[in-house]
């Protein structure tokens, strides 16, 4: 906010766009709209994160069946490929590195998985990223190189990141309204994006979509992965 000028009402979109999608998701533990005044008023955690700006611990499991190619297309004719898969790490200690707005480990991974997929970031039709705070969702959009470092929050005021905009982002409802069960939160998030690339996601469909991305994080920001996914076409 001292270095971009983002707002805490940009924040607050975050939370209200991901609670609008978990609305249109069966296995979203939040089902219930709130406004930007209902977040910005919610009691406060860490100044200026409200409670609706937190992602809450959740309880959950998740699968996914990974196969060779001649394998899976024994199972099914719609098929999803893993075609780019990215691992960064940065100091765990905030004041070991070297900025506060960045989580390099998440540039590196993207960077990595870009790279092994062969896509740039404007080849991407829906993203999953680690949303534990409303402020890391801006930050995640950045760093994967959808959008320009301190501009997030004018993009998702725009309505960029909502369904139907340029880039949907956290279509399930993210780990803010969707839930955040940690060990099972980062195969959720590939199982939102292979629902959506077979064009199974039902309501919060994103029409046309044949590429998409998965951002998970640990240890604060120390390590970061990033898979990109794509239809068979």
């Amino acid at each position: 906010m001292y270095e971009f000028g983002t707002t805490r009402e940009q924040l607050a979109l975050v939370s209200v766009k991901n609670h609008e999608n978990a609305l249109l998701n069966p296995i979203a533990q939040f089902k219930k709209k709130f406004t930007v005044e209902q977040v910005l008023n919610s009691n406060m955690v860490a100044d200026p994160l409200t409670l609706l700006d937190c992602s809450p611990i959740s309880d959950g499991g998740a699968a996914l069946v990974i196969c060779s190619e001649d394998v899976a297309k024994r199972y099914t004719d719609n098929p999803v490929w893993i075609v780019g898969s990215g691992q960064g790490a940065d100091a765990l200690a905030l004041h070991d590195r070297e900025s506060i707005t960045t989580l390099m480990a998440t540039v590196r991974a993207a960077k990595m998985a870009y790279a092994q997929a062969g896509i740039e970031p404007k080849d991407v039709d829906v993203v999953e990223v680690h949303d534990c705070f409303t402020i890391a969702e801006l930050c995640a959009i950045e760093d994967l190189g959808f959008v320009e470092k301190g501009k997030a929050g004018k993009f998702v005021e725009e309505g960029n990141t909502k369904l139907g905009g340029s880039l949907p982002v956290n279509t399930s409802g993210g780990l803010k309204a969707c839930g955040h069960p940690l060990g099972a939160t980062g195969i959720k998030q590939a199982i939102e994006i292979v629902a959506q690339l077979r064009g199974e996601a039902g309501a919060r469909q994103v029409k046309g979509a044949e590429i998409g991305v998965a951002h998970n994080v640990g240890g604060s920001g120390a390590t970061a992965v990033v898979h990109v996914f794509k239809k068979e076409v």
